[in-house]
């Protein structure tokens, strides 16, 4: 499971002042995302944003909650906590997007997972969260719904939300539960379309990965017009790896770092891909097997009480609630063109893990616990001293 900190922070909102985790790392070194460090993260380009919002459509919300010091008191604080949500399309529940899953491994939970297997669509927002808060966040998914479509339950479909989580007890008062279904709402309000704010934010403040802070991370990728021109969108919010496993463009950085880093439970990741390619859900289940090949890339080894969880969605088509006729129309894709948008998720999933770490700030949490951001200056010596900019 995973991890989280912090203010609200709608995805293109800068941190709030006076806010324990503020976009500045060790030393107050400037965050900069991977690429930005010179690390070579695949061969198709990134679409202007380098974010899962370059799929048109699709809008991203944080709230990040930060408050209290020093020794835990169970269910008072120290709070370290939030939501992230991402929002497939405007009324997704009137134009269902088709939808697929593959969880690598389940110590963990990404509720409405049955539903989205048997229907191969998804009809809803899609929450990150940490683990205790989940029933909560569920409530403030479906209380949104419900005041958008008062028919739901009476006269029209009831609704199984997708809320994942991850562990973020090593920084936060988890027993608080302190992420309200009012903080839900307004992040689910605040979504929004361009950049999308990382590292320390939303559903990622409390996060740990690979022994570092880690949290919410996205990249793009744009196909060339020959293999169609499609878009790829990858969210994550990592809490997953240990130090020693982190590779970075292929370098060993993890093992060249040194130091033993934060550690806390076994760790997790959820991982959202958007694309506008006109995938069905077994394609799509497909497109999400993949992207733990791109977690492998930054040498996760899923360990035995990981969750890694991730759920894949299409806007290239549309599947009406409650069609009046027997067929709709719908776009069929060749599964002999596929390959380009494997290798566009494997390049988009590592690239934002990777953006997570670069992004996340120093965190410290409840008992002093503190998950220091990753030094960045000292992964760019690393990256010179093993031979330049880091090859694939």
């Amino acid at each position: 499971m995973i991890r989280f900190v912090l203010f609200l922070a709608l995805l293109w909102v800068p941190a709030s002042a006076g806010a324990q985790a503020t976009q500045s790392g060790p030393g107050d070194e400037s965050r900069v995302r991977a690429r930005s460090l010179g690390i070579a993260l695949g061969t198709y380009p990134t679409g202007t944003l380098n974010a899962i919002t370059d799929v048109p459509g699709v809008t991203v919300g944080h709230r990040t909650l930060i408050s209290g010091d020093g020794t835990l008191v169970p269910g008072k604080g120290p709070v370290r906590t939030g939501v992230t949500v991402v929002i497939p399309r405007d009324d997704v529940w009137h134009k269902k997007v088709p939808a697929g899953s593959f969880v690598l491994n389940g110590t963990g939970e990404m509720t409405g997972l049955a539903w989205v297997e048997e229907s191969g669509f998804l009809e809803y927002p899609i929450a990150l969260t940490n683990t205790l808060n989940l029933p909560r966040v569920a409530n403030g998914v479906m209380s949104w719904m419900i005041a958008r479509y008062p028919g739901i339950g009476i006269q029209d479909d009831t609704l199984t939300p997708v809320i994942a989580e991850c562990d973020d007890s090593r920084l936060n008062d988890i027993q608080g539960r302190h992420v309200s279904e009012s903080d839900v709402i307004k992040a689910l309000d605040g979504a929004r379309g361009g950049p999308v704010a990382e590292g320390s934010v939303g559903a990622g403040t409390g996060m740990i990965s690979y022994g570092f802070k880690g949290g919410i991370g996205t990249a793009s990728r744009i196909l060339p017009s020959s293999a169609g021109g499609y878009t790829v969108g990858v969210l994550v919010n990592t809490n997953s790896g240990r130090r020693d496993e982190l590779l970075m463009g292929g370098v060993p950085v993890g093992k060249l770092y040194g130091g033993k880093g934060s550690e806390g439970p076994e760790g997790s990741i959820i991982i959202v891909i958007a694309t506008d390619a006109p995938l069905d859900a077994r394609q799509l289940k497909r497109l999400a097997k993949r992207a733990a090949l791109g977690l492998a890339r930054t040498g996760s080894t899923a360990r035995h009480g990981s969750g890694d969880f991730v759920l894949a969605f299409s806007t290239g088509n549309v599947i009406p609630h409650y069609p009046k006729e027997r067929t709709f129309p719908f776009t069929a894709f060749a599964d002999t063109h596929l390959n380009p948008l494997f290798t566009a998720t494997v390049e988009a999933t590592q690239e934002a893990i990777l953006n997570a770490l670069t992004m996340a700030t120093t965190v410290v949490g409840r008992d002093g616990h503190k998950a220091e951001a990753i030094h960045l200056n000292r992964v760019r010596e690393i990256l010179k001293n093993y031979g330049g900019k880091a090859k694939e």
